[in-house]
């Protein structure tokens, strides 16, 4: 149907052409031509013909390009799409404003030329600016939106969820982690969770490794999504955009988190320092974790099962059945026993929990 489309405007392009020039360059070729062949629908009748038998060959071409722009189109975001076609119309009404008077000048290179020239460069630039600041203006009409509902202008929109609550960014080594999904279903994180288009994009990457270990944790976590989206109560959104000039993952996290004034949720230990950093707010799930752990104080007794060797000498090392390390001076001649052990300090960190304590059999000796 497009091919036929394309050929028809062909032949009536070539018909127009005719209309207009063809008697008119048989009359400036000097050549004898009978009355009839100067007549302007003759000419319309062969300079359709002309024009699609020498353009023929083009129509493939051109249909091929038009499905590429098609498919190229189809897959950029609503809102990209949105806002880059604003800032064209933005752009060719300025330059429609700058021509008017350029057009009254009598140069004719002046008048025809320059106005093309500004038309096509003001279009381009309002579709770039458009394009490539849609994430500053979604952000300006979300806070001008929350200001607007703070002050009673508007009604609480419900259904807009960025501005009920902050909302959550999930990073992915918080997704492949999975307990994200427990913390959802026990409703202890509120508000939106943010999938963005990119971290799904590293997922995949990852589920499609070679790697077995890589794999199975990329698919493990596309599970926890499909988990969080189709049976847990908490409203999922996948955020399509894209920060095109930055390339790392964690940067782009940063750079969203800043522009929707959310929340990011993550594990990683470095990430979590960026964050502080450039103060975004940020929700370590491995704090969370060492937050809900019991809390052991020096002097308690617990019984361990001393299970390897530690790093410095003698020591040996048992975990409690939350995963919590144990240090245990002196503990390298109990390595497969279960014994008493009194707690002599803890060190806790982003990264986690470590328990240093010695055996109660040697307090007991000494």
């Amino acid at each position: 149907m497009l091919k036929k489309i394309i050929q028809v405007f062909i032949i009536v392009a070539g018909g127009a052409i005719g209309y207009l020039y063809v008697p008119d360059l048989l009359k400036l070729s000097g050549l004898e031509s009978p009355l009839w062949l100067l007549s302007p629908y003759v000419g319309t009748v062969i300079g359709a013909i002309i024009l699609f038998l020498s353009a023929f060959w083009l129509v493939d071409y051109i249909v091929n390009f038009i499905r590429w722009v098609e498919e190229t189109l189809v897959k950029v975001p609503v809102t990209d799409l949105l806002f880059g076609s604003v800032g064209l119309i933005i752009g060719l009404i300025i330059a429609l404003l700058v021509n008017i008077p350029i057009q009254d000048i009598e140069i004719q290179l002046v008048s025809q030329v320059i106005p093309i020239f500004l038309t096509v460069i003001l279009g381009y630039l309002g579709f770039q600016v458009g394009f490539k600041r849609r994430n500053e203006f979604t952000n300006l009409i979300a806070n001008a939106k929350k200001e607007k509902r703070k002050t009673g202008e508007e009604e609480e929109d419900t259904s807009d969820a960025f501005l009920n609550s902050k909302p959550k960014i999930l990073d992915t080594s918080v997704i492949i982690d999975g307990r994200i999904a427990d913390i959802c279903q026990t409703k202890f994180l509120e508000g939106t969770i943010v999938i963005p288009q990119f971290v799904l994009e590293e997922l995949q990457h990852i589920a499609d490794s070679s790697d077995v270990l890589k794999r199975n944790r990329g698919r493990r976590g596309l599970d926890v999504l499909n988990r969080m989206q189709k049976d847990l109560p908490v409203d999922v959104q996948i955020y399509e955009g894209d920060f095109e000039d930055i390339h790392e993952v964690d940067s782009k996290l940063v750079k969203l988190a800043k522009t929707f004034q959310g929340i990011l949720v993550t594990n990683d230990f470095n990430l979590n320092k960026v964050c502080e950093f450039q103060n975004v707010e940020v929700l370590n799930i491995n704090d969370l974790a060492n937050a809900v752990k019991p809390v052991v104080l020096p002097g308690e007794e617990l019984s361990v099962h001393v299970i390897k060797d530690g790093k410095e000498d003698k020591q040996g090392v048992a975990y409690l059945d939350d995963g919590t390390m144990i240090v245990v001076e002196e503990g390298q001649n109990y390595i497969g026993k279960t014994i008493e052990v009194i707690v002599t300090s803890v060190l806790q960190t982003s990264a986690g929990r470590m328990i240093f304590a010695k055996p109660k059999l040697l307090e007991k000796a000494l």
